[in-house]
């Protein structure tokens, strides 16, 4: 199948819709999955799903992340239906079931699909607006984790085996530094020597999970603003999207992954570093936003946890872009030379800015917790 209507046509065939096939056309943004809103006809009116070819070459075993993205979905909806919620289809996904009960096919190239209904009137915004779309953002996620802490059975599957283990992203860049193969260690001492004076953001939240002090959890661990749909009209955050990260992890890394992505308006490959600067307000949003729903469950240790873990985050990031620099560009797309060089700068940029702000990072976590206690 390679998405054109006539295949999209046919794949419909082998989900549950009702309807007959209308029309479809690429769909979205998104840098890993192939997406298509597809329209159905169905007495008189349009109804609309969304068909997404899952990326193999980025997750090596499909069927496990559709296994912790089913498991985790009938969880969050059972939870909705037990709240009453009038509408759980507007606030979360829904996973439409293939023909063979299944919530995923795979076609005859080994493709692997699935379909979900499409939210109308809901859209995603690459990049926070305001506090306001911030805390809202930061609330969502914040829910969605307390919906899913009690989630009982197996352990998910880690659909990318160790996403965040920064002690790892530590070693392999040390191991690149080491073999140096392409000679480029010499024009990046100062990030290098940033690298080595930061060791300890490496083991910060794992030294933490090790000690019995913070539990592991079940993470989304891509809170990016654009993986929550706002209702157009209202402006609520309504639906946390892109379920394919899923697996266990620290509540930590999903908060410092908000703070990363959302408390700078630079470009993650700004050159000119002056313009890499931490904006306090979007980060009291989003501590608000998050402890409104996460100081549910949240133990009193994760909450402090949620004072480093921009660092920690923004760290790790630079960290992989830096390896990659070193190791010949081998992991993410560039578009110019020194590109990763760039982008590692930028984050490093951004942790001193943290850094600088450490103590009203501090303050600002505890109003939080004071508030929702």
């Amino acid at each position: 199948m390679k998405g054109d209507r006539h295949d999209l046509e046919l794949l419909s065939q082998r989900f549950r819709i009702a309807g007959e096939f209308f029309n479809a056309r690429p769909f979205g943004n998104g840098h890993i999955n192939d997406t298509y809103l597809a329209e159905y006809k169905r007495d008189g009116k349009i109804a609309r799903y969304v068909h997404q070819r899952i990326n193999a070459n980025v997750f090596k075993e499909p069927w496990k992340v559709m296994d912790n993205v089913e498991r985790v979905l009938r969880h969050v909806r059972a939870k909705l239906r037990a709240e009453n919620q009038v509408d759980p289809d507007r606030y979360a996904l829904k996973l439409v079931p293939a023909v063979t009960e299944d919530f995923w096919i795979s076609d005859e190239d080994g493709n692997y699909w699935r379909t979900y209904l499409f939210i109308e009137n809901a859209c995603t915004y690459d990049a926070a607006q305001s506090p306001a779309m911030a805390r809202e953002a930061a609330r969502a996620f914040g829910r969605f984790q307390a919906l899913i802490a009690d989630l009982t059975g197996p352990r998910l599957h880690d659909t990318i085996p160790d996403f965040h283990n920064t002690r790892k992203r530590f070693r392999t860049f040390l191991e690149k530094l080491e073999q140096d193969q392409y000679n480029r260690a010499e024009n990046c001492r100062e990030e290098i020597d940033f690298a080595l004076r930061h060791e300890s953001l490496a083991n910060a939240l794992l030294d933490l999970l090790d000690a019995g002090k913070i539990p592991e959890r079940i993470t989304h661990n891509d809170t990016k603003l654009n993986n929550v749909m706002f209702d157009k009209n209202t402006g609520e955050a309504i639906c946390v999207i892109d379920l394919d990260t899923i697996m266990p992890g620290l509540a930590a890394y999903d908060f410092g992954d908000m703070v990363r992505t959302s408390t700078c308006f630079a470009e993650e490959d700004e050159r000119d570093l002056a313009k890499v600067k931490f904006e306090l307000p979007m980060f009291d949003a989003i501590a608000d936003g998050y402890f409104s729903e996460a100081s549910k469950y949240l133990n009193a240790v994760e909450q402090d946890s949620m004072s480093i873990a921009g660092q920690v985050i923004t760290f790790e990031t630079g960290i992989r872009f830096l390896t990659d620099h070193l190791d010949g560009d081998n992991y993410f797309r560039i578009h110019r030379e020194g590109h990763n060089l760039d982008r590692c700068r930028t984050q490093f940029q951004l942790v001193r800015e943290m850094e600088n702000n450490f103590e009203k990072i501090k303050k600002s976590i505890s109003a939080a917790r004071l508030r929702y206690e």
